[in-house]
């Protein structure tokens, strides 16, 4: 129903408003009236009409500044102004305030349905934008728990992460993909700092599962995963910091913990404990979540912070700590190029800073090579002999340059890195090959799950495998192969229809017949006069 307001100091215009609204508007309505700019206001706040008939002239607060102060409280009521004069000095102050049009008196019947209607309209399309705007929020508010519990699973396992944490920024509207981890773990009751009776407790806050979810992001702002077991898992995006900045940052969020906690309590019942990892960049946010949980294990306190425990490896200042992952990482990755260009920089960086110190030297750039062949070894891209390394300690011993050192070096780590590349393609190549050899001799009984459970690996993995290697789905490579057995059968003219459809692993004819037609475009029979013709 549409809320209309007429304000004027004559009464006379007021009755002939509402006459013709009555006589003529036909949407449901209700009319509200007011004769000065006080009562206008005071009627606008209780009533807050859709739209309003507006004289500019009333005594007192003026129109304009009656129009002023509903916006301050009302940004959708619609003005239409009503004035003596055809023009009017008041038109620039109007602008701003949301006018939609302008009636002279003497009113015109026409033209205040005119107004009138066009007014309704907008009211309803804004009430339809508004119905729409929450209708989204409902569905969104439905599935950004499962947005979010993505997100944590993206961070724990960090499976295409690199691509998926821009989508998840996204849909989320994170301003930043660096942040810390925290883990919020509950039980009964706390003994030795241990909490007890931890699988009754998460079976009995199952109910209170979506309250204790919305006071944590009401205390974290953070990214909150589902409950799994007893612990709930909740990502808090956080720019890097300084020192400084960190410190009290840091203090501020204990503090907000503790009093999370002992809310908790008070609502829910049981005990809690946090623990909360450091600010990390997005690829590394695995390692803050493992601090949280170290924070959980090493403390027994109701909140623990990785920075105030001897949690993980401290660098020392100028360490390119950031160098070392990338070597790593880019191995892992099987991408020789980035790992020797991290390799060049962090080899370069230990030639500026370790003058007079090239015994340490050597010592990193052995075990640099060893952990790099240790992640090839683990990835399946090498295998492992034990003499293979019985010439490294000469080969980095002191009788060797500097610049040769560095050769073997950027060597070593780029032949761990291609080694894990090269398994992985020869790995795929190798099963797609043998499951090739495994059809010509099993043809008539071979099936996705047959092939798969030969090779020992999921139906699905073998799938991806054999698109990715062949270009073509494995059923489809199946199927034209047996098409075209049955073709070299029907031209050697020996065997029945029905023989040749049972050698090749079809035990319904009319079906191996439709398969046949939708292949070759004729059916086996006249495939096979056409042949003798």
């Amino acid at each position: 129903m549409l809320k209309i307001m007429i304000a004027d100091d004559e009464g006379i215009v007021i009755e002939a408003l509402k006459f013709i609204i009555e006589n003529n508007f036909t949407e449901p309505y209700m009319i509200e009236c007011a004769k000065t700019g006080r009562q206008v206001i005071e009627l606008a706040e209780r009533y807050r009409p859709d739209v309003a008939f507006m004289d500019i002239q009333m005594p007192g607060i003026s129109g304009i500044k009656a129009m002023q102060e509903i916006r301050k409280t009302n940004q959708n009521t619609i003005f239409i102004i009503i004035s003596a004069y055809e023009k009017f000095d008041y038109a620039k102050d109007a602008i701003g305030i949301g006018v939609l049009d302008y009636l002279n008196k003497p009113i015109v019947k026409e033209r205040v349905i005119e107004v009138l209607n066009k007014a309704a309209q907008l009211v309803h399309e804004k009430q339809k934008k508004r119905a729409d705007e929450l209708e989204i929020q409902e569905k969104l508010e439905t599935v950004l728990p499962v947005i979010e519990n993505g997100m944590i699973y993206a961070i724990l396992f960090q499976q295409d992460f690199s691509e998926e944490i821009v989508n998840y920024r996204t849909l989320l509207g994170l301003e930043t993909d660096c942040g810390y981890m925290m883990v919020i773990r509950f039980g009964e009751s706390v003994k030795s700092g241990k909490l007890t009776n931890v699988i009754g407790t998460s079976v009995k806050s199952q109910p209170f599962s979506e309250s204790i979810r919305e006071t944590i992001k009401e205390y974290t702002g953070g990214v909150v995963g589902a409950m799994m077991g007893n612990n709930v898992i909740v990502f808090v995006p956080k720019a890097e910091e300084s020192p400084e900045e960190e410190y009290d940052a840091r203090i501020l969020i204990i503090d907000r913990m503790c009093e999370m906690v002992r809310n908790l309590k008070q609502s829910v019942g049981g005990e809690y404990r946090v623990g909360i990892g450091t600010i990390r960049k997005a690829e590394e946010l695995g390692e803050s979540y493992h601090e949280a949980l170290e924070a959980l294990r090493v403390s027994t306190d109701t909140v623990a912070h990785a920075k105030d425990l001897p949690i993980g490896c401290q660098y020392e200042q100028d360490y390119p700590v950031d160098v070392e992952k990338k070597i790593f990482a880019s191995v892992e990755n099987g991408d020789r190029v980035s790992a020797t260009e991290a390799a060049k920089v962090f080899f370069e960086w230990m030639e500026n800073n370790a003058a007079g110190h090239e015994s340490d030297v050597r010592l990193k750039v052995l075990e640099f090579a060893l952990y790099a062949e240790r992640i090839a070894y683990e990835s399946g891209g090498m295998t492992y002999r034990f003499l293979s390394r019985h010439t490294y300690l000469d080969e980095v011993s002191e009788d060797v340059s500097f610049p040769e050192l560095k050769r073997w070096f950027l060597e070593k780590i780029g032949i761990a890195a291609e080694n894990v590349q090269a398994k992985k393609k020869e790995s795929a190549h190798s099963i797609v090959d043998k499951a090739k050899e495994y059809i010509l001799s099993h043809y008539k009984d071979a099936s996705l799950d047959s092939i798969s459970r030969a090779f020992d690996i999921s139906p699905y993995y073998f799938s991806k495998l054999f698109k990715e290697k062949t270009g073509e789905n494995f059923i489809d490579y199946l199927t034209d192969f047996k098409i075209e057995r049955a073709k070299e059968l029907l031209k050697e003219n020996r065997k029945s229809m029905k023989e040749i459809c049972i050698d090749i692993g079809y035990a319904n004819p009319n079906y191996f017949s439709y398969i046949f037609k939708k292949k070759v475009g004729v059916t086996p029979s006249e495939y096979r006069e056409g042949i003798n013709i």
